[in-house]
């Protein structure tokens, strides 16, 4: 394993999530761009939703997320908000549910003319980036065999190399097929293209391995706790051991409430409980949560990452409800919070 020095972890550039800060709707994405930048955050990972609204905001109209014709010229106007606050576009996110659809079916012609609409977007952003996030389709609609999902992720990463792009794919602690580290890591090895590979996040991989927002205990139970921290370092040193680290893009960061009471084992408004727990009870690293996020992020820089750490947080409050905050000092805090995550980080 490569130790980590504090000096090392000095260099590790800083990105946050557009989607990830403001709670009122005073909080418009320029007054967002603006709290990041002067928080000296570097980069931005860009959330398609948030081109969607911004947009709407200047046309006075909704748009359509299929009405590239419109959304384009949004992008390319966010691009210079970004340039004004000195901030780069280090992503495009979350783009969902491209693969194992059926060849021919009007999903997997919805699915592709969505990825050409969206490499247009990148064009006018500046990014080269696309984070890809593994399918939370139910299983009874697509196709879940390992070949299909390669095969159409292959697609989509020549499709993004005709522009020079690059795919980032991300296990999603709700996934139909890939919920872990080590699923999306296989898919990419599979894959075998030179510009296709992880997005990793301290929330999806612990969330998926260790924690479990539906037990009172948080914690996953069908194991004894000795029996799950076990696997769970060993799975650290694996994935430490086994990812090389020009296979890794970004890393997200965030954090997450332990759920009192836990959640219904159910699927409620089309999101299974990981997916709830993900969409709102994700605060940043030391403040509240209780995932061991550092040993992930150790984990990370242990296969020799110095790449992108960024902050992606969801943070509705203990109970997921909302909670409020001024944007300014919300994202000073989450500076400062990042840098107590990388010095922790540090073996020497």
């Amino acid at each position: 394993m490569v130790p980590i020095s504090r000096q090392s972890l000095q260099k590790i550039p800083l990105s946050y999530a557009s989607c990830s800060i403001g709670c009122k709707a005073s909080d418009t994405l320029p007054r967002r761009l603006e709290a990041i930048s002067n928080a000296g955050f570097l980069s931005i990972e860009l959330s398609f939703p948030d081109i969607i609204e911004y947009g709407s905001q200047l046309v006075g109209h909704s748009i359509p997320p299929e009405n590239f014709s419109e959304i384009i010229p949004v992008a390319a106007n966010i691009r210079k908000l970004c340039d004004a606050n000195a901030l780069t576009i280090m992503m495009l996110q979350p783009f969902a549910n491209f693969e194992g659809w059926t060849k021919g079916s009007i999903e997997r012609e919805d699915a592709i003319a969505k990825a050409k609409g969206w490499i247009s977007v990148m064009k006018a952003v500046g990014t080269d980036l696309l984070q890809v996030g593994a399918t939370d389709t139910p299983e009874e609609n697509i196709s879940i065999e390992r070949d299909t999902i390669v095969s159409d992720l292959r697609e989509l990463g020549e499709l993004l190399a005709e522009s020079d792009f690059r795919l980032a794919y991300e296990n999603w602690c709700w996934s139909t097929h890939a919920p872990g580290w080590k699923e999306v890591w296989e898919i990419v090895r599979e894959v075998n293209l030179p510009n296709v590979g992880l997005c990793l996040d301290t929330f999806q991989s612990c969330g998926s391995e260790w924690g479990d927002p539906t037990t009172t205990s948080g914690l996953i139970e069908s194991v004894s706790q000795d029996q799950l921290q076990a696997n769970f370092k060993a799975s650290m040193q694996e994935l430490s051991r086994t990812v090389p680290a020009d296979k890794i893009y970004l890393l997200q960061i965030s954090d997450a409430y332990k759920v009192s009471p836990p959640l219904e084992n159910k699927t409620l408004g089309g999101l299974r409980p990981r997916g709830r727990w993900s969409h709102d009870y994700r605060p940043m690293p030391y403040d509240g949560g209780y995932l061991p996020i550092e040993e992930f992020a150790r984990a990370v820089l242990q296969t020799g990452f110095k790449g992108w750490f960024s902050m992606e947080i969801f943070d509705g409050g203990p109970e997921g409800k909302g909670r409020k905050y001024e944007m300014d000092s919300f994202a000073k805090k989450a500076m400062e919070n990042m840098q107590k995550l990388l010095d922790n980080c540090a073996t020497e």
